[in-house]
């Protein structure tokens, strides 16, 4: 179990699966070279397989201040009928992880999702949560830009049991727990930024979804809905430098240059 500690703030990685992208990562970043490709894959193996294949984890982070209640960023892929299942490697083990990371059900009091592509809501969607009493926070432009696919099965019933709550701006979410906007891969996306004592961390979500990104932060990446916005929202991050939480790559915690 893989966690960093910042004062009396705790950042867990847990990992919901593991799997291939769906199509080639050369289609996904098709302006990247091979010496590119070469330095990225020397700098995170894990990530490409002995067939040349992508091969993504997908974590959330379970952020705890003390002995109090959990934020969790991102809900993974979700469970067999989670609407990832046509291209992810579903049912994931999301509440297994926790568990063996000494978090209950009960524990999590908010999830904070950066956006709202379907490998990140899994666990957090009402029907199916085992996170029944937690409230979820969406970006205001994601509730916009998703709702014709997610009003039904997510955000209505959140709205009818109180607990979804919309986040438009940088703003505190729990005690050294706050979320910061980088549009461009979503029109809402959003990091979250962690401080205490010893420093700081961001939680990415697809800020940057492979290392080819970290190195070349100006490489767009195919899937990504603004890849100009996206692109000053990487280069941002990225320059202010410190350690990020990352939910794609085959380590789960990076420290930038600065």
């Amino acid at each position: 179990m893989l966690r960093r500690a910042l004062g009396p703030l705790t950042v867990t990685a847990v990992q919901d699966a593991e799997g291939p992208f769906f199509e080639p990562r050369e289609r996904a970043f098709p302006d990247a070279t091979p010496a590119q490709w070469a330095a990225a894959d020397a700098f995170d193996p894990a990530a490409r397989t002995a067939d040349g294949r992508w091969w993504l984890r997908f974590r959330s982070f379970a952020i705890r201040y003390a002995d109090g209640p959990v934020t969790l960023v991102d809900a993974g892929i979700g469970p067999a009928g989670a609407p990832a299942k046509s291209w992810a490697p579903v049912p994931g083990r999301l509440p297994d992880a926790l568990a063996e990371a000494g978090i209950a059900p009960g524990d999590v009091a908010a999830i904070v999702l950066t956006h709202l592509h379907t490998d990140h809501i899994g666990w957090a969607m009402p029907a199916t949560t085992p996170f029944p009493q937690a409230r979820v926070v969406v970006p205001k432009a994601d509730l916009a830009a998703f709702a014709a696919v997610r009003e039904a099965d997510l955000f209505g019933p959140l709205r009818a049991a109180g607990r979804l709550e919309v986040t438009d701006g940088e703003r505190e979410i729990a005690s050294g727990v706050r979320v910061l906007p980088t549009p461009g891969h979503t029109p809402g996306h959003q990091c979250v930024v962690v401080s205490g004592p010893e420093g700081r961390l961001v939680v990415t979500g697809d800020l940057l979804v492979h290392a080819i990104q970290l190195l070349h932060p100006e490489l767009g990446y195919a899937h990504d809905m603004d890849a100009g916005r996206a692109r000053v929202s990487r280069a941002s991050v990225l320059a202010a430098g410190g350690e990020l939480a990352v939910s794609h790559l085959g380590t789960p915690f990076l420290r930038t240059g600065r």
